[in-house]
């Protein structure tokens, strides 16, 4: 940290300290932070999982590292909620199920299909939390945005994808359509998520001190979830 740098800093800590004041603001929070701590761990375990399934040993390796890197990331946002003084485990306990479920209604029936689901369906999970991260506290939105940063995925799905894709070209069409499978399924589940947990969509109406989103604005804000997931689909090789 440079001296300079050091009042920045603390006037972003002490806003985001008076914000949590607020019960209901503060109920948001942990709620946001409950589900991107599941979302991390689920992504950990299914990219554990996936590096087993990987034909070689410098591509297990490979996903082996994106596993390790987003379990950082949920190592960050639990010690987020400690320092809240909220329990991860309770923090976590109203997305599990909708979490898993997403999971068990896309489970990949090999290999790439895991892959492509690690590229674009948490893709749009991503781009979802980042959309609700513009109506929290400075502190708060870069610790989402941390926590959302490409662990290296994007440069590596597209490699092994394309790769496949020059080496049999059938296999684009199977992929092509599980994308399309896997942008249904995420953005009802984003949906979901953000209907069923009020403290969750308070965020995104705002409040007296905090700006919210109208209904025009969310109706553009899941527009862009589902052009961010055509620009991913084209970046595989692959039509939306």
């Amino acid at each position: 940290m440079t001296q300079d740098s050091a009042p920045t800093d603390a006037a972003t800590a002490g806003e985001g300290a008076a914000w949590l004041e607020d019960p209901q603001y503060r109920e948001a929070v942990v709620d946001l932070l409950g589900a991107l701590a599941y979302g991390e761990l689920s992504a950990f375990t299914r990219l554990a999982g996936d590096s087993e399934l990987a034909p070689s040993q410098p591509l297990k390796a490979s996903v082996a590292a994106l596993a390790v890197a987003e379990f950082r990331h949920y190592e960050k946002i639990v010690a987020r909620l400690q320092q809240m003084d909220a329990d991860p485990e309770t923090a976590m306990a109203p997305f599990v199920r909708a979490v898993d479920a997403f999971h068990e209604r896309t489970r990949p029936s090999m290999w790439l299909e895991g892959l492509v689901k690690a590229y674009v369906g948490d893709g749009i999970a991503t781009d979802f939390y980042r959309e609700i991260a513009a109506y929290v506290d400075p502190s708060t939105q870069a610790l989402v945005r941390d926590a959302m940063q490409d662990v290296g995925q994007a440069e590596f799905v597209v490699k092994v994808v394309r790769e496949a894709i020059t080496a049999d070209e059938r296999v684009a069409g199977r992929l092509a359509l599980w994308g399309r499978r896997l942008v249904g399924e995420a953005l009802s589940q984003a949906q979901q998520v953000a209907v069923e947990r009020d403290a969750l969509a308070s965020l995104l109406v705002g409040g007296a001190e905090r700006p919210g989103a109208d209904l025009a604005e969310l109706g553009r804000m899941f527009a862009r979830l589902t052009d961010e997931h055509t620009r991913r689909m084209g970046r595989l090789g692959l039509a939306a």
